[in-house]
């Protein structure tokens, strides 16, 4: 389950990975052979040059619904003995040349690089450009990249293992990495200033099953060639595992906040019970509220602080994420949500200390479904992580009813990479949570919860809040609520009793004698 981070890159560590490219021409559902090694003899006749197609928007969705009437057949990952062991620092030693990329030069608002197949990355993945509706495989060049130790270049037909979007995010004519695909389904993106954290999938599988869960892969990609002048651009990529087949179409517009919008075509090869529509997946090693077995000099550090929801009845739930002692599975039914996210809030360098990581700047992530999706709940997945090395944290929605084979589902959503929800709230929000022992009452635990927030300006005076609690089971005493100035805010404390309980389920919302005024406080406290 755990997910093996690098700075650079993401991908599920003893993940079995899927792909080469289906070629559009064929539709095929098998993967082309790798190239002869070596380079081609004297007076051998080169290659023909990749014949464009015609594409379109329904292109993708057609190999996708086409494919998965065939039988799963996972393709070659065969590589050459110079690269086919390859280590990380071999990895990342070989550095794409930026005046190599595709539209390099052309004064377009955007440019592509790929990345090299070997170490984790080894199925060869089809890139395509699409212009004027026509598309044409990209071919691989070993001279777009450079290589630290030359033994790394490899004159075979390798073909790309992802890509890298580029966009000046920070400064007017300075390109700058914004979005990367690599790695299974996995992918992520960057707002105005930020740094990388959390990562989005096309599709999650049994997430959280003891049995293990199926990864799946996008083994192509069609990049649709922009306009002059155009801010945004059009990603269509197939995905593809022994359970289902996936056309994906993704408009991406980077900025100070990068939305992409996705439109999705699944078909199911069998009956899927376990599945996750939109997954985040994240980091959480610790922070003040669980951080009561970690000998760390940070205050906090995590890609995420906390699953948010706004539910379809307009309610607004906020979930502190934990790294538990035992694997952790929490489920909130709900009916055609209005979002939900794995967010991070503390945006301030004091928050983490960490001059290296800059938790601070890494993004939120939320997920804007567009239409109706029915019944469901939003699961999260809390996975116990000894450091900070692992993805630990995965969210998505898992429909009500199981997704039949040979049939189609469709789902279309507006993901937002930014420093927070793409809405204001006139609710009182959540600033932290901590958690500590209480003096001589070794049976209790101390809860803190500090809320800032619209209904805290221009209170009148007088004015008074109080905390709608509850614990099931477990006993919750001594609830105090007062001003927090520090923060122009209010802070509630309480203890929790848990009895003989192993596991949990807390609830506190503030309010005043009119109702609720804050979010939904919601927490699972184990051992």
């Amino acid at each position: 389950m755990s997910i093996l981070r690098r700075d650079l890159v993401k991908l599920g560590a003893g993940l079995t990975l899927l792909g080469t490219a289906t070629r559009m021409a064929h539709a095929q559902s098998t993967a082309s052979s790798p190239a002869p090694s070596g380079a081609a003899p004297k007076g051998a006749v080169p290659p023909p040059a990749p014949q464009p197609t015609p594409f379109d928007d329904g292109t993708v969705r057609l190999l996708a619904q086409r494919l998965s009437k065939k039988a799963y057949s996972p393709p070659s990952q065969t590589l050459p003995s110079a690269i086919a062991n390859m280590d990380f620092d071999q990895f990342r030693s070989i550095a794409f040349n930026p005046d190599k990329a595709l539209w390099h030069g052309q004064n377009l608002a955007f440019d592509v690089e790929f990345f090299p197949r070997g170490f984790l990355y080894k199925p060869r993945i089809g890139m395509n450009e699409v212009t004027g509706g026509q598309s044409t495989p990209i071919p691989y060049d070993p001279d777009a990249f450079t290589y630290a130790n030359p033994v790394l270049r490899v004159t075979d037909d390798l073909g790309y293992a992802g890509l890298r979007l580029r966009y000046a995010i920070n400064t007017a004519g300075m390109m700058e990495e914004c979005a990367v695909f690599l790695g299974a389904s996995y992918f992520r993106a960057v707002a105005k200033g930020q740094n990388y954290g959390l990562s989005a999938r096309a599709f999650a599988n049994g997430t959280g099953n003891p049995k293990g869960e199926e990864f799946a892969l996008f083994r192509e990609f069609w990049i649709e060639k922009p306009e002059p002048g155009v801010e945004s651009i059009v990603i269509h990529a197939l995905l593809d595992s022994p359970s289902l087949v996936g056309a994906f179409r993704f408009t991406i517009r980077p900025g100070d906040t990068t939305v992409f919008d996705v439109q999705s075509s699944l078909f199911p090869r069998q009956d899927i019970t376990e599945s996750g529509i939109a997954p985040l997946t994240g980091m959480f090693y610790f922070d003040a509220n669980a951080r009561n077995h970690v000998d760390d000099w940070r205050p906090a550090a995590h890609d995420s602080e906390a699953l948010q929801i706004w539910t379809g009845a307009g309610q607004q739930l906020y979930r502190p994420l934990t790294n538990p002692t035992d694997l952790q599975f929490s489920a909130f039914a709900d009916s055609s949500p209005h979002g939900f996210g794995l967010m991070q809030r503390k945006r301030s360098f004091h928050d983490y200390e960490d001059l290296a990581l800059n938790y601070q700047k890494r993004p939120s992530l939320w997920i804007e479904p567009i239409g109706n999706w029915g019944d469901g709940a939003v699961d999260l997945v809390e996975i116990p992580t000894p450091n900070e090395v692992n993805d630990n944290i995965v969210s998505f929605w898992r429909p009500k009813q199981p997704m039949k084979g040979g049939q189609e589902y469709s789902y279309i959503y507006r993901m937002y990479w930014g420093w927070d929800t793409p809405w204001p709230t006139q609710m009182a929000r959540i600033a932290a949570t901590r958690i500590g022992s209480v003096t001589d009452h070794p049976e209790a635990r101390f809860f803190a919860i500090d809320f800032t927030g619209a209904p805290f300006q221009n209170v009148p005076q007088g004015m008074n809040f109080h905390l709608i609690t509850q614990a099931s089971p477990g006993t919750i005493r001594n609830v105090v609520v007062e001003p927090n100035p520090e923060i122009q805010g209010w802070r509630a404390t309480f203890e929790f009793v848990p009895g003989d309980a192993k596991t949990c389920e807390l609830q506190a919302q503030l309010a005043n004698d009119q109702g609720p005024v804050s979010e939904k406080w919601m927490y699972r406290w184990t051992p």
